[in-house]
Order: C-alpha cells, then structure tokens, then sequence
C-alpha cells in the first residue's frame, strides 16, 4: 500500500532529527524526518515522525514543528511498537497536528484463532484481544485518536511504503509479527523479560580493540521490541535505517530484505536499536547490515543512539557502540541534547552534529 503526493516535488535534501528523550537514566526515541527540497518552501518537503516519545516530547515535537520547521502538517506519523518510551508523545502529534496517515500495528486484530496456542481453556480469541486493549493503553489511546481525528491507519509490515517508496517498511513480516504476539506481556502465561535484579547486577571489565570484539549473538529482547516496524528511507542514492527496538531475530529478517534490494551494507545512516542495548544486536547481524569489520577506523557511515543522559554503561553499550565503528559506522548519542544528520539541507541552530562516541578500549560488561 502506497500514500502518493499530492504534489510533485524535487527530492534534494534528507534530515533526521534525534529529540533528547529521558532526563535520567530512562531513555525513548522521538524521530523527525524531512526530505525534499529543504532550501524551498514547505510545501516541496515531506514530514515523517517516527515514535514521539513520552508525553512532554510530543509537546517538543509539536513546539519545533510549529516554531523551527514552519509547519503544522505531518504527512505520515510511525509508531514502531507499543511501549511507553515510544508511543506517549504521538498522542500530542496527532491532537496538534494535521496528520495525513498514521502507520502502527494493532495486535488485538490479530487474535483470530490465537487461543488455541493456550491450554486454559477459559482463553478466548476475543479476551485475549480485549486484554491487548487493555494492557497496551498507549497503542489503543493513539489508535482511538487517530479514529476520532480521521487519520487513517495503516500496519506497517514488510512492503508498505510510501511517497514512491521513500519511506518502506523492511520489517516485521505479517507471519513473523503474530508469531511475536504469543510471547506479549499481555498475552496468558507471558515470557519474563529477561532481565536480572538491580541487587544482582554485576559490571565486570572487559578489553577490546578493533581486532578483539565481545559483543556476542547471544542476546535476546521482548516479543514487543522484536515487532518494532524497522523503517528504510532513501532520497536519492542516501540510505537510512531505523530500526526502533527491534532485536536480533527482526533485524536478521530485515537483513534479508534489505539484501534482496542491495541496501545492506550499503547504509549511509542508521538508527542503533534499542537505545545502545547489547541484547538487541550481535556481530552477525551488525556484518550483515552495516558490514564485515574493518582493519581500520575508516567511516563509512552515520549511527545515531537515543540515549538517556544517565543511561551508560548500558545505554548505550560500549560493546555496541565499538562494535558499529568496527564496521565504520560512528555512532553519536543524544544523551540529553538533540541531534540532526542531514544532506543537503540549512543549518539549524542547536541541531549540529556533535563529535562521535570514542572507540572505548576498556569497556563495562554491564549484566541486565
């Protein structure tokens, strides 16, 4: 399914705006996305947000949408998947702002025959839709907004895109999403997250160089980050990936994807998942989509990591972040200031670009 514009315009210019979410330890994404001519009048340029964040992000998106960009329209608004650190702040968008389309998944439609994977047999298809409704307030208050407002909703699975494929979606597939359902929180007999007591939390050190990597594949994440709608955008020949919480499973799906189309390894800009995590990636994975590791510290490409200012060692992870610039990909974390990569576009007073993250020798093998 494609959203088409309704005016031509000449695609000049691409930036993405990484908002400063989390004032502690608690980090979230909160994305803007412009593209076309960006030296022009906004009518020749395309606005995407992808996730808003808490609440009070989603009155700073409003705020630098109306004050920075000169604008109240949003041509596509994406939610990635349904936590809190996400989802809060598009309720603000969507209120605020005259939005054309709103991409986001609606698990309790995808309940038909879900129950018979239970053995209580007091699960039906429909309480478990109804306790997805329930337990996943975010999605069902945007999804309830974006009715009342008459913004159309389509779910972002692998294929959908939009403005003559600009913005696609690379990931999750239909079949791989539904499987993920079985393990949400919401769902009867939920999988624990897999995370150990602050008590029980333990850093050790570790010593890494560009020849010697500990990040390993053995990481895992919740069902609701492994649906996380892994979103490609090319203008031109420039290739962006975010990639919200999406873990490893997801991004090896994605990986497929992006192969079959000639983008893996050939990204200008990504988003790193998981705000740094080092259970959503692994070095497989990173080979696969970013590329194999290097000899030298050669950049080759742009990662961005929404990351709290309090957030390290595990947000984000030294693990992750030196093994994106093995692959030469320098990563820069908002750590409480907002960030903009851009091509072709003017400058934007308190969004520069800042140095990237160091390539850390001694690193923290911080234990979730």
């Amino acid at each position: 399914m494609a959203i088409h514009l309704p005016i031509q315009t000449s695609i000049r210019g691409v930036e993405i705006h990484f908002f400063a979410v989390g004032n502690g330890s608690g980090s979230g994404d909160a994305i803007v996305i412009r593209f076309g001519d960006l030296h022009g009048p906004v009518e020749h340029q395309r606005l995407v947000i992808v996730d808003g964040g808490y609440t009070d992000d989603g009155d700073a998106i409003v705020t630098h949408l109306r004050d920075v960009l000169g604008t109240d329209h949003v041509d596509l608004v994406i939610s990635t998947h349904p936590d809190a650190d996400h989802i809060r702040g598009l309720r603000r968008v969507l209120e605020e702002m005259d939005v054309d389309a709103l991409w986001m998944h609606l698990p309790w439609d995808h309940t038909d025959d879900i129950a018979s994977m239970f053995t209580d047999g007091r699960v039906t298809d429909n309480s478990i839709s109804e306790k997805l409704r329930e337990e996943l307030t975010g999605a069902r208050v945007l999804a309830e907004t974006a009715l009342a407002r008459g913004v159309p909703v389509t779910e972002p699975f692998t294929g959908v895109s939009a403005f003559d494929g600009v913005v696609e979606i690379v990931g999750p597939d239909l079949d791989f999403y539904e499987k993920l359902l079985l393990d949400f929180r919401a769902t009867p007999d939920p999988v624990p997250p897999t995370r150990m007591s602050k008590m029980a939390s333990a850093a050790r050190k570790l010593i890494e160089s560009f020849g010697i990597e500990t990040l390993t594949d053995r990481g895992s994440t919740s069902a609701e980050n492994n649906t996380s709608a892994i979103t490609m955008i090319t203008v031109g020949g420039h290739r962006s990936l975010l990639t919200g919480d999406a873990g490893i499973p997801a991004l090896e799906r994605a990986a497929t994807v992006l192969e079959s189309v000639g983008a893996a390894q050939n990204l200008n800009f990504i988003q790193v998942p998981h705000h740094g995590g080092r259970h959503n990636v692994g070095p497989s994975v990173l080979d696969r989509i970013v590329g194999p590791r290097l000899d030298a510290d050669v950049k080759r490409a742009t990662a961005y990591v929404s990351a709290a200012p309090d957030g390290a060692p595990r947000h984000p992870s030294s693990q992750v972040t030196n093994a994106f610039r093995r692959r030469g990909a320098h990563v820069y974390a908002t750590q409480g200031t907002p960030h903009r990569h851009s091509l072709n576009a003017p400058d934007i007073p308190g969004w520069s670009t800042p140095n990237p993250l160091p390539f850390y020798v001694e690193i923290d093998e911080d234990d979730e």
